[in-house]
């Protein structure tokens, strides 16, 4: 059955459609991350609110799934490479539609005819039989059993396989399905409440006054200060809240995170110094020193570690803005410390590792088709590096954290196990974090992101 959309040149690619296949070529050329491009070219653009939830969630859906899409498009045509890449962003829109949207697929058809029209006119008909397949190909999808195979558990929830065996493998075949599932849902927004500027009075009353009151977080029996989800997120919108950012006042980061970045910190003593490693662009540099200074009524003597000058130079400017002291901040290399801290040790080293950020794929997507089992491999051994070079660096008696914001064991309780069974690490112990011997969060609706953290202390 032929579509008439696909011959009807009236029926214009929609202004969502055309936004997302904007935001998709933008990701795709520049490697970028569609939330960061979605932020510059559809949250400010001229589009109706509606259309720019639609194209959002297109652009959004698209990243996160791109690589199943690209199976199921490479199904229905004779010769994948045959099509040049910005023919594929298009049909990936369309594809996306009848896959998991569940989208009338006349509308998807003729709609993603008119997209490839408008980046390749000559490959219209090309699109309109394309198109076509995807909708019959829909009736088999996703081309197996997901109860007994895991290629399709996989293709289900838009995963690569190896992923997806990964994490069965890991976490069990239930918390598997639950974390893909959940990895797919929009992100819930929290609000931290920067204690240097501002007081949790004052954040809740403006988010009140803008009809979005918001809910304190907890993680089982422990409140995480200053930390509330808000459930109104266009209420970032208005002008009280605007002014809230603008002024330092508050910042935008998971809960989880914020919860790490209060566990890290002991509870009955002040470090006399911190170091924190893997700082990026200061936002738990900032709520450290909030943290801090609900703790023990004043900033620590923080010194921060990046190994990228321009998060550096970055790191600088946001914790002057939100008011954060940092005491030196440096670039070099954390698996080196020596070379960075000759002869200084630490009453408290924080590393926030670089790990795969599987437990955020809800912000980033396209992450779970950037990265690669040798990824996971050169990670966990960056990791572990890390913490050797750290631990000649904390003073006798202090402590030594580690954190990520994934789920796989390799990158996590192996890299710890490791460490502690290593020379380096022989002489630290775990202690207690956030209540437990091992702070660690599961994805699921409407939770918090999936971090993982642990404190050492030096025993000797």
């Amino acid at each position: 059955m032929a579509y008439k959309g696909s011959r009807d040149r009236a029926a214009k690619a929609s202004p969502a459609r055309r936004a997302a296949l904007e935001v998709g070529a933008i990701v795709r050329t520049r490697s970028a991350y569609a939330q960061d491009v979605i932020a510059k070219h559809v949250d400010g653009s001229s589009l109706s609110p509606e259309d720019r939830a639609f194209s959002t969630k297109l652009a959004l859906g698209v990243a996160s799934s791109s690589g199943t899409l690209d199976e199921v498009i490479d199904r229905c045509l004779k010769s994948p490479s045959d099509i040049k890449s910005d023919v594929r962003d298009a049909l990936r829109i369309s594809a996306y539609e009848i896959m998991f949207l569940d989208k009338s697929p006349h509308a998807a058809v003729d709609q993603g005819v008119e997209l490839v029209r408008s980046v390749a006119p000559k490959a219209a008909g090309l699109a309109n039989a394309v198109l076509r397949k995807i909708v019959a190909a829909k009736q088999d999808f996703p081309f197996g059993d997901p109860a007994t195979d895991v290629a399709a558990l996989a293709r289900s929830y838009a995963f690569p396989e190896w992923l997806a065996r990964r994490l069965v493998a890991d976490l069990g075949l239930e918390s598997a399905v639950a974390f893909m599932e959940a990895s797919n849902e929009p992100a819930p927004v929290f609000i931290a409440v920067n204690g240097l500027k501002s007081s949790d009075e004052e954040v809740l009353a403006a988010f009140e006054s803008a009809s979005a009151p918001l809910r304190a977080v907890t993680f089982g029996a422990y409140a995480v200060a200053g930390c509330y989800r808000l459930e109104v997120p266009r209420a970032l919108q208005g002008e009280a809240v605007k002014r809230l950012f603008g002024e330092g006042k508050i910042l935008v980061s998971d809960a989880a995170s914020q919860m790490v970045a209060a566990g890290v910190l002991p509870k009955g003593r002040k470090p006399s110094t911190f170091l924190e490693v893997g700082a990026g662009r200061a936002t738990k540099t900032i709520l450290l020193q909030s943290n801090a200074k609900r703790l023990y009524g004043s900033q620590l003597d923080l010194y921060t570690l990046d190994n990228h000058e321009f998060k550096t130079n970055l790191l600088v400017e946001r914790a002057q803005r939100y008011g954060a002291a940092v005491a030196r901040a440096c670039t070099g290399d954390a698996t080196d410390l020596d070379a960075v801290f000759p002869d200084r040790s630490f009453d408290e080293v924080f590393i926030d590792a670089p790990c795969s950020g599987l437990g955020t794929l809800r912000r980033h997507p396209e992450i779970r088709w950037r990265i690669t089992e040798k990824d996971i491999d050169a990670l966990a051994e960056t990791g572990f590096a890390m913490l050797v070079s750290a631990a000649g660096h904390v003073a006798q008696g202090g402590s030594l954290a580690y954190a990520t914001c994934t789920v796989l064991r390799q990158e996590n309780a192996e890299t710890v196990k490791r460490f502690l069974e290593s020379e380096a690490g022989a002489a630290f112990e775990l202690d207690e974090i956030c209540g437990n011997r091992v702070f660690s969060t599961r994805l699921g609706s409407r939770s918090s992101d999936a971090h993982f953290a642990v404190r050492m202390v030096r025993t000797r």
